[in-house]
C-alpha cells in the first residue's frame, strides 16, 4: 500500500505569508554573513525559521483569490521590512561611531572591500559592521527577536498590517536614538582626537620648522586605536541598553505592549 502526502492548500497559503514576513525581515536584521552568504543558506534559514514558528500560523478559512493573496504578501512583506529595520538600528549605531571616528582619524583615506556589500568602505566602517553582527548574537538579541516575531503573528496575522501612525513614530524616535548612541560612542574618540589636534597645533607655534603634517596622521590613527581598545567593553554595555529601546519599540509596533 502506497502512502501519499497530502498538504492542505489554506496551510500552503499560511506558510508563504509568513515565509514573506521573515525573509523581508531578513534584508536588515544584522546577523553576520546573510546578505552575502549563499542563495541557498538563505533560502534555508528562512523557512527554517518559517517551520519554527508553525505553532504561530495563521488559520486561513479559505483560499484567498490572487489579487488578495498579492495584497497580503505585500503587507506582510512591508511588516517584516519594518521590523527588520528597527532590529538594523542596533547595528546602525555602531557604525555611525565607526564612520565618524574613521573620518577624524584618517582611516576614511584608505578603504576595502566590505563583505556585506562588496563596496568599498573604511576599515573602521567594515570592523564595525562584524562587531555590530556578533554583538547582535553575544547579547542574544537572535532569539528576542524571534520570540516577538512570533507573538507578533498572534496581534497581527498575516494579511494584516500595523497600525502606520504609531509604526512611523517609533522609527523617527529609534532612528533619532540611533544617532544619539553612536554619538556616544564616538565622542570619547573624538574628544581625543581633538585634544591631538590642539596639542599639534600648539607646538607648530612653538616651533614652525617642524613637519607636524607628517606627524599628525600617524599620531592620531595610534590614538583613536588605543582609545577605542580601551572603551570597547563599554560598547556591549550601550548598544545593550539601545537594544532594548529597539525591542520595546518593536514590542509596541507589533502590539505587545
Amino acid at each position: 500500500m502506497h502512502g501519499e502526502l497530502t498538504i492542505p492548500a489554506q496551510t500552503l497559503v499560511a506558510f508563504t505569508l509568513v515565509a514573506a514576513r521573515v525573509g523581508a525581515a531578513l534584508v536588515f536584521v544584522p546577523l553576520p554573513g546573510v546578505r552575502r552568504g549563499a542563495a541557498q543558506a538563505r533560502i534555508v534559514l528562512v523557512l527554517a525559521l518559517t517551520v519554527l514558528l508553525f505553532p504561530q500560523w495563521p488559520v486561513v478559512a479559505a483560499v484567498p483569490s490572487p489579487a488578495r493573496m498579492a495584497g497580503w504578501l505585500l503587507a506582510d512583506a512591508a511588516f517584516g521590512l519594518l521590523a527588520g529595520l528597527l532590529v538594523g538600528f542596533i547595528a546602525g549605531a555602531l557604525q555611525i561611531a565607526a564612520q565618524a571616528v574613521g573620518l577624524e582619524a584618517g582611516f576614511a583615506y584608505a578603504s576595502m572591500v566590505d563583505p556585506q556589500t562588496q563596496a568599498d568602505s573604511g576599515v573602521l566602517l567594515v570592523f564595525a559592521q562584524l562587531a555590530a553582527g556578533l554583538i547582535f548574537v553575544a547579547l542574544g538579541l537572535d532569539r528576542e527577536v524571534i520570540r516577538i516575531f512570533a507573538r507578533s503573528l498572534e496581534a497581527f496575522p498575516p494579511g494584516t498590517l500595523a497600525p502606520a501612525a504609531p509604526a512611523m513614530e517609533e522609527v523617527a524616535r529609534l532612528g533619532a536614538g540611533m544617532f544619539s548612541t553612536g554619538a556616544r560612542l564616538a565622542l570619547p574618540v573624538l574628544a581625543l582626537l581633538a585634544l591631538v589636534d590642539i596639542a599639534l597645533a600648539l607646538i607648530g607655534r612653538l616651533n614652525a620648522q617642524l613637519q607636524l603634517l607628517t606627524l599628525a596622521f600617524p599620531l592620531k590613527m595610534l590614538a583613536a586605536v588605543l582609545m577605542l581598545a580601551w572603551i570597547a567593553p563599554v560598547f556591549p554595555r550601550v548598544l545593550g541598553g539601545y537594544s532594548r529601546q529597539v525591542l520595546a519599540g518593536l514590542a509596541a509596533v507589533t502590539g505587545l505592549r
